[in-house]
């Protein structure tokens, strides 16, 4: 792809394009905070060769001279409250661009991506790698920009007050770049290391507040903040050696800024002393004044190679999201799948995850439109993998799945998942409203629509007695509510959706008989006249289904109504008596 065919550099630049203009302001700014830099020092050797001296007639220009200087540090002070301020605002907006590119393009990613990445550590992307980029981003062209600039304008001044003193201070630039050359690479791999130790705890706290009551549960909270402390001690090295390889890049200019001084007091005092009339002490005082201006510009490319190593680092953990290729995408000519009945067929299905043992293999199932399949069998048989293939949240290793006749491979997915509701086992609620949890299976729906839904999934006069009723706050992952009231509200985000294809994983495992019953006959009356494959341990809940597939590891070993399946005396009537021993009457046949 072209994406990554582009340097990391080319790619920071490209997030300037949309800022321009204020790009521009920022740079002219920085230019005339240069201009100011270099003219003062001539301002100053000017009133001093020329004005300061006693019975001065040039009272008048001088006072001119000094009313100038005083109106370009005004300018400069203006523009540098530009350059600071709105310079700053231009980092974050290119911050937020970049964050808005990143969780955009993680969207796009199929689930394998998210089955081998933690959640704390792609937080990291979004925001902690992203603050060091800000300061490159508003710092970096305009440290650069001031920096040539200002050297170069020091360099010309300086050679018209005395070439000889200008080609030594010159002489020792080349001493200083390779200085800074040789820490630079060691500043960068530091840099990196620090990103990285920040992502691992970033991490380790996720996963422990998301696990804190299981921590508790077990009594393991000194393990765990002993897990954190290790995660925070690594995180103490890799700063460490950072600073350690800052310390000696700063030090060191520090040492050739103060030596620069040292030498040009030196050769200037000799040139004085011996060659009367080469140079002045004014001139000398002058050219004192451009140390100064000679030597930021080196200063600031220092500090905008700390700022470097640490923005591209941050950034080059960006690229890295940004370069992982979504597993599942639309191909160039996928139709719309529209007017679906939901006639499903699995031809020759294999799938496994990775390239490693295959989970299903060689499966072929046909499930007619209205009809409801159950998938029963042993945990680990892959139902669970053969419904989410449906969806395309995997694709096949080999075989085609097709709805109505058309591969989904050929489908956009957004056709295909707008046209499947699924209740998953695992139930995932947001941190908002009970009302825009339900809200979430069609975000267009009006209100009477989500209450609608809710009744139907038999969790309205539940919601009604919460404080806020369709208002009240679920918490982080619904933990205020029930098991049965979570698996409710995820049902009745189905309802609201009405799609075509349903799946149900598990969708009763976690209610009570009461209110089993209950939604039992809701999913029933839903499924009428739609597409049903239900996944399900507990046989009580799939006795009506039209076909009942049973599923091992080694395929479909048998497939017929419950009746059938129970007068074989195979596999299913093998589960059905164990499940009789457990459960008692309400599974038995």
């Amino acid at each position: 792809m072209n994406k990554k065919k582009k340097s990391n550099i080319a790619r920071f630049a490209s997030y300037y394009r949309p800022h321009l203009p204020l790009f521009a302001v920022d740079m002219i700014c920085a230019l005339l905070i240069s201009g100011v830099d270099i003219i003062y020092p001539l301002i100053s050797r000017k009133a001093l060769n020329e004005y300061i001296f006693p019975d001065s007639p040039w009272i008048r220009p001088f006072i001119i001279l000094i009313a100038v200087s005083i109106i370009l540090h005004v300018a400069r002070a203006g523009c540098n409250y530009i350059v600071t301020y709105y310079g700053h605002v231009l980092g974050v907006r290119i911050e937020a661009d970049m964050r808005r590119d990143v969780f955009s393009h993680m969207q796009k990613l199929g689930f394998s991506f998210y089955d081998k990445s933690r959640t704390g550590k792609l937080m990291a992307r979004c925001t902690t790698d992203l603050f060091d980029v800000v300061e490159l981003a508003h710092h970096g062209p305009e440290d650069v920009f001031i920096s040539v600039v200002t050297f170069i304008g020091s360099f010309i001044a300086m050679v018209t007050i005395n070439w000889r003193l200008a080609l030594v201070l010159i002489a020792t630039v080349p001493l200083m770049m390779i200085f800074v050359m040789y820490l630079r690479k060691r500043l960068h791999l530091t840099s990196r290391k620090v990103k990285e130790s920040v992502a691992v705890i970033n991490a380790d706290i996720e996963s422990a507040i998301s696990g804190v009551r299981v921590a508790k549960a077990f009594t393991n909270e000194e393990y765990e903040v002993e897990k954190f402390e290790r995660g925070n001690e690594n995180y103490i090295s890799a700063k460490g050696k950072n600073y350690k390889a800052m310390g000696q890049f700063m030090s060191g200019m520090e040492f050739f800024t103060s030596i620069l001084r040292v030498i040009v007091l030196g050769v200037a005092g000799l040139l004085i002393i011996l060659k009367k009339g080469s140079m002045t002490t004014n001139d000398l005082v002058v050219f004192l004044l451009y140390i100064s201006s000679f030597t930021t510009p080196i200063r600031k490319l220092a500090m905008f190679m700390e700022q470097y190593t640490a923005g591209m680092a941050g950034f080059t953990r960006f690229v890295e999201i940004m370069d992982t290729d979504p597993s599942i995408f639309d191909k160039d000519d996928a139709m719309e799948l529209e007017n679906v009945r939901g006639d499903i067929e699995f031809k020759d299905v294999t799938f496994s995850y990775d390239g490693g043992r295959s989970v299903l293999e060689n499966i072929s199932l046909t499930v007619p439109h209205g009809k409801t399949v159950a998938l029963v069998g042993p945990s680990g048989g892959g139902k669970t993998t053969l419904c989410h293939l449906i969806p395309r949240f995997y694709d096949v290793t080999s075989g085609s799945i097709s709805v109505d006749g058309h591969d989904i491979r050929d489908v956009t997915l957004h056709s295909l998942r707008g046209n499947i509701g699924i209740v998953q086992q695992d139930v995932f609620l947001f941190a908002a409203s009970v009302k825009d949890n339900i809200r979430y299976g069609r975000l267009d729906a009006t209100d009477e629509e989500i209450v609608a839904a809710a009744k139907a999934a038999e969790i309205h006069d539940d919601i009604m007695k919460m404080p806020d009723g369709y208002d009240t706050m679920v918490g982080e992952r619904g933990i205020t509510l029930s098991g049965g009231q979570k698996q409710r509200v995820s049902i009745a985000r189905i309802f609201l959706k009405n799609p075509p294809i349903l799946i149900l994983d598990e969708a009763t495992s976690a209610l009570d008989s009461a209110t089993e019953a209950r939604i039992t006959g809701a999913l029933e009356r839903l499924s009428r006249g739609r597409t049903t494959l239900v996944i399900a341990h507990r046989l009580s809940t799939v006795r009506n289904a039209d076909e009942i597939i049973v599923i091992d590891e080694t395929g479909i070993i048998e497939r017929g109504s419950h009746d059938e399946l129970m007068k074989k005396g195979g596999a299913y009537r093998l589960l059905n008596d164990a499940q009789n021993l457990l459960y008692g009457p309400r599974d038995r046949a």
